[in-house]
C-alpha cells in the first residue's frame, strides 16, 4: 500500500482566449495525468477533455493488469470520431501522457509532448521523450540516420491521440520508492521553466499544493504564452 499526496493546477495563461489543457487526479484509483488539445486545429479542449474522460472511466472499470496501450488506442479512436464531427477537413488531437500507482509500480503511457518527470534523491529526470519534430531527428540522427526540418517545424508533434491511425505509445514501469515525486505537466510549463528550476521547486520542504501553485505562477510570469497544467504526486511511504 503506497501513502501519497497531490495536487493538480491548470491556468489558462496570459496570451490564450481558452484554456485547452485537462488534468487527471483521481486518487481513488490512484491516477494521475496530464492532456494539451493540439495548437492550430479546432476543437482541441474537446480533444483533450475526450482524451481524460476516456482514460479515467477505462481505468476505473477495468481490473490493474489493463493494457495501457488499449486504453490509449480507444481514446484515440474516441477523438478521432469526435473530430470527424467537429471538424471533417482538420480533425482535432490532443497529447496524452498519464500514469496510475498499480501495485507499488507508476504505470506511465506517453503520446506527445506533454511530460512526466520523476524526481529521486535529490534529482529529477524527464521520463517521457517528447514526440516533436526536432527530437524525433535528434534520436534519428543518433542511430546514424541524415534527417532534415524545417525551423518553422521543430515543435511540431509526430504523434497526437485524434490521428487516423493508432500512434505509437511509450510504456514505462517505475517502481516506487519512499520520497519520490512525481510530475506530469504540459508543454505551457516546460517550454517556460527549466528543469533544474523544477528541480529546486520540487526538492523544497513544502506540500504539493504549494509547490505546483509555485511552478505554474512561474511559467505565467514568465509571458504565459500557453496555457500551462501541471499534476504533482508525492510518494511518502511504499508500505
Amino acid at each position: 500500500m503506497t501513502s501519497l499526496r497531490a495536487a493538480a493546477l491548470t491556468d489558462i495563461g496570459r496570451v490564450r482566449q481558452r484554456n485547452e489543457d485537462r488534468y487527471l487526479l483521481d486518487l481513488e484509483i490512484n491516477l494521475f495525468g496530464v492532456a494539451d488539445g493540439v495548437g492550430g486545429l479546432p476543437g482541441g479542449a474537446d480533444a483533450a477533455q475526450r482524451s481524460v474522460d476516456e482514460v479515467a472511466a477505462a481505468l476505473r472499470d477495468q481490473s490493474p493488469n489493463i493494457d495501457l496501450t488499449a486504453v490509449v488506442h480507444r481514446a484515440n479512436e474516441s477523438v478521432h470520431v469526435l473530430g470527424l464531427k467537429l471538424s471533417p477537413s482538420m480533425g482535432i488531437g490532443s497529447t496524452l501522457t498519464f500514469g496510475q500507482i498499480v501495485n507499488d509500480v507508476m504505470r506511465i503511457a506517453h503520446v506527445g509532448d506533454s511530460r512526466c518527470y520523476g524526481f529521486r534523491a535529490g534529482k529529477i529526470q524527464q521520463l517521457s521523450e517528447d514526440h516533436s519534430v526536432e527530437n524525433e531527428a535528434k534520436m534519428r540522427r543518433a542511430k546514424g540516420e541524415t534527417v532534415y526540418y524545417h525551423e518553422a517545424n521543430r515543435n511540431a508533434l509526430t504523434r497526437c491521440i485524434g490521428q487516423p491511425t493508432p500512434p505509437m505509445v511509450d510504456l514505462i514501469d517505475r517502481p516506487l520508492e519512499a520520497h519520490d515525486r512525481y510530475l506530469f505537466c504540459t508543454d505551457g510549463v516546460t517550454r517556460l521553466v527549466r528543469d533544474s528550476e523544477l528541480c529546486d521547486m520540487i526538492d523544497r520542504d513544502a506540500s504539493p499544493d504549494d509547490v505546483l501553485h509555485e511552478i505554474i505562477s512561474l511559467a505565467v510570469r514568465r509571458g504565459g504564452p500557453d496555457n500551462a497544467t501541471g499534476v504533482l504526486v508525492y510518494i511518502d511511504e511504499v508500505l
